[in-house]
């Protein structure tokens, strides 16, 4: 049977195995008061299956919110927000100051060698594109603009979020489990949630299981918002870096699409 890894965004992605994690989150979620639920969904985020996680919650499968995103944040309309098909979409933050060096460091003890040079290699296909934003790695004591540490958990494969007053989303978490996946696997997850970090939605955001499989789900399109970004196609794109699933085996590069999205915000 294909396995196949969910991820999420709201400034983050995350991957679950779909059977056993659907029944982890869905009973967590019995566990969230109805206050908190409704402040998901004001944000505009779908709150089934949202679930409690080491200092916050994860909502669509590897977004992370904290109690202060949720109590800070006010939902606002916005002329070009839009629900479509499987375009390209960012949120209504982004990075800003450009042209800016951005540094990824990590922390922990549990980066291995195979994740280390993933790390490397996931900031090697940004660098590759010319951007506005230029990706450097840092030291393995944290303090980076985005630091990767590895977390002990089965509800996620990895989580971020999104920016925040100008900057990078300044953490991404990586399950341990995964910690020896292929290189191309390991180089996509990283890569997709640095995306987050930058402002990246998903690119099946209104219609998840484009790529998850199972039913109908929309993550949302408020608060943080869903902008089309200019110049990415309305038909499906299979093989986008930021649909919300990939199969273990799965390694995405980016391509000519993404390329474009990446080259029109940075």
């Amino acid at each position: 049977m294909k396995r196949v890894l969910l991820f999420a965004s709201v400034g983050l992605f995350c991957l679950t195995l779909n059977s056993c994690a659907k029944k982890e989150t869905t009973d967590e979620a019995a566990g969230l008061s109805q206050e908190v639920l409704d402040k998901m969904e004001h944000l505009g985020f779908n709150s089934n299956d949202a679930f409690a996680a080491d200092g916050g919650y994860i909502v669509e499968g590897c977004i992370f919110l904290t109690d202060e995103d949720l109590n800070n944040h006010t939902c606002e309309v916005f002329n070009n927000l839009i629900v479509g098909n499987e375009e390209q979409y960012r949120t209504t933050n982004l990075v800003t100051g450009l042209p800016r060096t951005i540094t990824v460091t990590t922390s922990g003890n549990n980066i291995t060698t195979a994740l280390s040079q993933a790390i490397n290699d996931a900031i090697g296909r940004y660098n590759a594109e010319n951007l506005g934003l230029t990706f450097v790695r840092g030291g393995s004591s944290g303090g980076g603009n985005i630091n990767i540490r590895v977390v002990n958990t089965g509800q996620y494969i990895a989580s971020a979020g999104f920016p925040s007053g100008g900057n990078p989303y300044p953490e991404i978490k990586y399950a341990r489990t995964y910690n020896n996946y292929s290189n191309g696997f390991m180089t996509t997850v990283i890569a997709h949630e640095m995306g987050h970090c930058i402002g990246f939605r998903h690119t099946d955001y209104m219609q998840r299981q484009y790529s998850c499989g199972g039913s109908a789900y929309n993550e949302g399109s408020a608060g943080v918002g869903a902008v089309h970004i200019p110049g990415t196609p309305t038909g499906p794109d299979a093989a986008s870096w930021m649909l919300a699933c990939l199969g273990a085996t799965t390694n995405r590069p980016f391509n000519a699409n993404d390329k474009t999205a990446l080259n029109y915000l940075y």
